[in-house]
């Protein structure tokens, strides 16, 4: 029987950590004491940060993408220690492939990079460098292929993309060239580094990350996705419904640096004329999509994502996490109650101190424990975090919730019992998802509404939900919405303004060394909430035109059946005792998807119409929690329990 992935890279981790005990317990231990001193379980600052070794390669990433003639080569900005370099002592890894050095900025504050008149990094965005290069890792800004100093063309997401940054994995380990310029012939070689690399970024890079992490590439040890997509397909669309009305080619236009824009017109035509606005499903996307790779992860994964992400949909953790966990790799996770955020301004020190355990772990090999802590961290309430030891929980089973018709037209019932009858409603693109949930007790035409007993138990859902229907459109071309709803008051964080849940404050903190072109400080942030009389925590978008193939759509023939399975975004969310658990099926969600050409009437077919969620507990913890009106609160849901205290990193180090 073949060893699981996991159970070889923590093997490996144990050898490895054997080495990196020994090698540290010299550089952590007081002096005169190594030899007594017990092996360590954290790196500690004991690097210049200010003489640290500062320089660019230029890698060779074996690509033509713009077509001249000659390889692209991407540039790769590094920050590393001196003093291990002179003691002949390796070091591994941190790298951020992003195309966003130059443009736009990375972090709160929309850092750039700036160079000195030699060419060489003065400021790496972020503080990644700040912190961890003391500690004895390296870390690596790579310039994506088409963006800042680099060759190439952007294709976002594809082989370009994701090969520049592959690239460089190579290079660390000696499998690719490198020159210490552009252009020239010298060659540049990564003695430095043992080549264990762990990538990490926030959005786009962090997409960038999974897509290096599904090829296998040997060498890259660990990957800290942070918002990142999954399936480019489903960052442009759902099953047919489009989510956006502008598609790749105005991304990679707005990256790219302006020489590659003169160079990279065949590029661009390529992302116009391989994505349709149809929806279907081309090479294009399919080259795009990650999850199907997920069986050629060599790395462990820590998942970082806001539930309350739209802009990079929670669907696209959901099935990465899933395709992961089928395959055996080492996970780790924290959902938060954010929109697009990343944890380093929402949970700082807490982060900060996860992080470098993880790296310490995952690249230094070092033995502290929390390889054995919970999995998952999960944000109940503003501010305030569960931890579950496995996530979702064993106890999480797959349940079948039947709508039914109640006593007024759009306002039925949410059961185990099968429904009946039939519901209507018409498609009205000037409503979303909020409208049909604060006027869920009232008929109107814009939706169905199917709603459970009040809850006498608090009700937990864990994971990806599917709504199957089955509709008759009067119309050729139909979309449709579905979302799971809290019906009660809460007060949760802001997710919807501009912050996405937090806000910029003035003071600062301080992770790490600071120079006088790179500081340590970034503005702390605070939390930002909203009181609510209801909380949509998952949804899910599709063209009914789909009913035959997720990949390609067709038009319908009005007052014909169709049955369509639609994909909700995974979650995390307890429905107190007291509040409703609601179910909503509409057309076109504002501002979230597009509307279809026509404005349709749908008829759902109750009997044939099921919405499959999964609840902590399965089926008999639904009955329970609905057989009785709630009498109190209870104080949790299984597997449940508060997350350990926190000591804060001290700052300005």
């Amino acid at each position: 029987m073949p060893i699981p992935a996991g159970r070889i890279r923590r093997l490996w981790t144990l050898l490895v950590g054997a080495a990196a005990a020994a090698l540290l317990a010299v550089l952590v231990a007081p002096a005169g004491a190594a030899a007594r001193t017990a092996a360590p379980t954290e790196s500690r600052p004991v690097y210049s940060y200010e003489n640290a070794v500062r320089e660019s390669v230029w890698v060779d990433t074996r690509l033509d993408g713009d077509g001249d003639g000659r390889t692209d080569r991407v540039a790769v900005d590094i920050v590393r220690p001196r003093e291990a370099a002179a003691q002949g002592r390796k070091v591994p890894v941190i790298m951020d492939a992003s195309p966003y050095y130059s443009c736009c900025g990375r972090g709160n504050e929309s850092q750039l990079k700036t160079y000195d008149a030699h060419g060489d990094i003065v400021r790496m965005p972020l503080y990644y460098d700040n912190y961890f290069v003391p500690r004895g890792y390296a870390f690596v800004g790579v310039d994506l292929a088409g963006t800042n100093r680099s060759d190439g063309c952007v294709d976002v997401g594809g082989r370009s993309d994701v090969g520049s940054a592959k690239a460089v994995v190579d290079w660390l380990n000696g499998r690719a060239k490198g020159y210490t310029t552009r252009t020239g012939a010298t060659r540049a070689k990564a003695t430095w580094t043992n080549g264990r690399t762990g990538m990490i970024g926030k959005s786009y890079d962090a997409t960038v990350a999974n897509g290096v992490a599904a090829t296998g590439v040997e060498g890259l040890e660990t990957i800290v996705p942070i918002g990142g997509i999954s399936s480019w397909y489903d960052y442009y669309f759902q099953q047919g419904a489009p989510l956006y009305d502008s598609g790749p080619d105005w991304l990679s236009d707005y990256v790219e640096s302006p020489d590659a824009r003169a160079r990279c017109a065949a590029v661009q035509q390529r992302l116009v004329d391989e994505a349709p606005r149809s929806g279907d499903r081309t090479s294009l996307w399919q080259e795009r999509d990650y999850v199907k790779d997920a069986a050629k992860v060599r790395a462990s994964v820590f998942v970082v994502h806001g539930m309350q992400d739209l802009n990079v949909r929670a669907k696209h953790f959901g099935q990465w996490w899933d395709a992961l966990a089928k395959n055996g790799v080492e996970r780790k996770i924290w959902l938060s109650q954010t929109g697009h955020v990343d944890p380093f301004d929402f949970r700082r020190a807490d982060w900060v101190d996860t992080l470098h355990r993880w790296f310490d772990h995952e690249l230094l090999g070092l033995r502290n424990g929390i390889d054995r802590e919970p999995m998952a961290d999960i944000e109940r309430t503003p501010d305030h975090w569960t931890t579950d030891t496995v996530w979702p929980p064993r106890t999480t089973r797959t349940t079948a919730l039947r709508p039914g018709r109640g006593s007024a037209p759009g306002v039925g019932t949410l059961s185990l019992k099968p429904g009946s009858g039939t519901e209507r409603f018409t498609d009205d693109p000037a409503l979303g998802e909020s409208d049909w949930a604060e006027r869920i007790d009232t008929p109107t035409p814009g939706k169905a509404g199917f709603i459970s007993r009040p809850l006498g138990k608090d009700l937990r859902l864990s994971g990806s939900s599917t709504v199957t229907v089955t509709a008759t459109p009067t119309t050729a071309s139909a979309h449709l919405s579905a979302v799971l709803v809290d019906l009660g008051p809460a007060t949760i964080r802001d997710y919807g303004a501009a912050g996405e849940g937090i806000t910029t404050l003035t003071d600062r903190s301080c992770w790490g060394a600071s120079t006088t072109g790179d500081s340590s400080c970034f503005k702390n942030t605070g939390t930002v909430t909203a009181e609510v009389g209801s909380t949509v925590f998952s949804r899910g978008w599709a063209d009914l035109g789909t009913y035959a193939d997720p990949g390609r759509g067709r038009p319908l023939t009005p007052g014909r059946p169709y049955t369509l399975t639609v994909s909700l975004a995974a979650s995390d969310h307890v429905v107190p005792a007291g509040h409703r658990l609601a179910l909503i099926v509409a057309g076109t969600d504002k501002d979230l998807i597009d509307p279809p050409a026509t404005r349709p009437t749908l008829t759902l077919d109750l009997s044939r119409t099921v919405a499959r969620v999964p609840v902590v507990g399965g089926a008999d913890a639904f009955a329970a929690a609905t057989a009785t009106a709630a009498a109190h609160r209870s104080t949790g849901a299984d597997s449940v329990r508060p997350t350990r205290p926190h000591h804060p990193v001290p700052g300005g180090e």
